[in-house]
């Protein structure tokens, strides 16, 4: 674990979770990090609700996946799109020439973080003041150790909550083997999971999940531009 002066360990942030006796949402991305925080949450007797944020809508090797962690956990995973959609299609991200005018005239909100958690309370009939768990570790990087030292694990205001904030590398893959789970597919091509369109994860699902990579190509023609660019 790590320790950082003047910040509550996660243990006893869990711990006030539980004893308020009320759900909590959990900002599930597939990762292992996501996962040992509702591992971790479930076990300190906390209803989770998650959620996932999907960066390209239908991708079969995502649902399958969520699938499976419904399965895993019986619980329903709401899906919603990630605010990075709308800006990707604002900015014309690998869009062709002719789709520009109709992406301009759409005029699709770019959504904030908050807004999104806003919505989600509100879809799933939960108070305004839910808490919304993620996996942040301040073992990750200086800039979240850094955070997490000056605006510390759970903030009130915008009711988030970093369930294992002091937790490194080696325990969380720990508790997930303890629980028998294996990670999903996208530690094995792409090394974490999936959150982008460029070459890092546009080039492997063109090999193993061809099918995906029409659908992206579907979102995002020019995206095939990544492997060109690579091939040079």
């Amino acid at each position: 674990m790590i320790e950082i002066e003047g910040v509550r360990p996660s243990a006893e942030i869990r711990a006030d979770l539980a004893a308020e006796g009320r759900p909590v949402l959990l900002a599930f991305s597939c990762g292992k990090d996501a996962l040992a925080a509702w591992l971790a949450m479930r076990a300190d007797g906390i209803t989770v609700i998650p959620y996932y944020l999907y960066y390209v809508p239908g991708l079969h090797f995502i649902e399958d996946s969520l699938d499976r962690f419904e399965r895993l956990f019986d619980t329903t995973i709401a899906r919603y799109p990630h605010p990075s959609l709308y800006r990707w299609l604002n900015n014309l991200v690998f869009q062709p020439p002719e789709r520009c005018a109709i992406i301009e005239a759409a005029q699709l909100p770019t959504p904030t973080y908050e807004q999104m958690l806003t919505l989600i309370r509100s879809d799933l009939n939960l108070p305004a003041d839910t808490w919304v768990a993620d996996g942040v570790r301040a073992a990750d990087s200086i800039v979240r150790r850094a955070s997490i030292k000056t605006h510390g694990p759970a903030k009130r205001r915008s009711g988030k909550v970093s369930a294992i904030w002091d937790w490194r590398k080696a325990e969380v893959l720990d508790r997930i083997a303890a629980a028998g789970i294996a990670l999903p597919v996208d530690y094995e091509w792409f090394g974490r999971s999936f959150d982008g369109i460029d070459y890092r994860f546009i080039e492997p699902l063109s090999r193993h999940a061809p099918e995906d990579y029409r659908r992206v190509l579907d979102w995002f023609p020019l995206a095939e531009l990544e492997l060109m660019r690579h091939a040079v």
